[in-house]
C-alpha cells in the first residue's frame, strides 16, 4: 500500500477551509456592511485644524443638538469626486454636512473646495490620517451620521451615489431626523 505524504493532503484541506469561510461570508446578511464599533458611541475627536479657508469642525459642532453628516474625503480620491455633487445637494437641502479631509495635501484640498464647491459648514484637515483611524475609517470616502448629542448613529463606507446610497444612507438619514 502506497503511503500518502501529508504535504499532498494539507493544500486541499487549506483550500477547502478558505472556500468555506469565503462562502459563509458571502451568505451572511448585509454582506457589504462593514461593522463599526462607533455606532451608539460618542463621536471621536475631530482634526485640530481646518482645511485652509474654511471654519474648523469641533466636537462642540457634533453636539449642537442637530444631526450632522460627517464625510471623510480627499481631493485625490475618484469616488470622493463622484459623490461631491451629492454632498452639495445635501447641503443645498439644508442638511449639516461636515468634511474631514484625509491624507491629502493642504493646497490640493483647499483648491478642490474652491474650484468644485464647498458643501461643508466646517472642516477638519487630517494629513496624517490619525483622526480617520480614531473614527475607524478604512479608506475615503466614508460618511457618518451623528446625532445632535454627538452619538454616532450610522456609518456608510463608499461614495454617496447610486442605489446603495438611496436604499441605505437616505433611510438612515431620515430616521436620524425623525422622519
Amino acid at each position: 500500500m502506497a503511503k500518502i505524504s501529508p504535504m499532498m493532503v494539507v493544500p486541499p484541506v487549506i483550500f477547502a477551509a478558505l472556500a468555506g469561510l469565503f462562502f459563509a461570508g458571502m451568505m451572511r446578511d448585509n454582506a457589504n456592511d462593514l461593522p463599526s464599533t462607533l455606532i451608539g458611541q460618542a463621536a471621536p475627536d475631530v482634526a485640530p485644524e481646518p482645511v485652509r479657508g474654511t471654519p474648523l469642525l469641533t466636537g462642540v459642532d457634533l453636539r449642537s443638538g442637530e444631526v450632522t453628516i460627517v464625510n471623510f474625503w480627499a481631493s485625490w480620491c475618484p469616488p470622493c469626486r463622484a459623490e461631491h455633487p451629492t454632498l452639495l445637494a445635501l447641503d443645498a437641502q439644508g442638511y449639516r454636512v461636515a468634511g474631514i479631509n484625509f491624507r491629502d495635501d493642504a493646497d490640493d484640498a483647499a483648491t478642490y473646495l474652491a474650484d468644485d464647491g464647498n458643501p461643508f459648514f466646517a472642516t477638519g484637515f487630517d494629513p496624517s490620517g490619525r483622526t480617520a483611524i480614531n473614527w475607524g475609517v478604512t479608506a475615503p470616502p466614508e460618511t457618518f451620521i451623528v446625532d445632535g448629542d454627538g452619538t454616532v448613529l450610522f456609518r456608510f463606507a463608499g461614495p454617496l451615489v447610486g442605489s446603495d446610497y438611496e436604499q441605505r444612507f437616505l433611510p438612515a438619514l431620515d430616521k436620524a431626523h425623525g422622519n
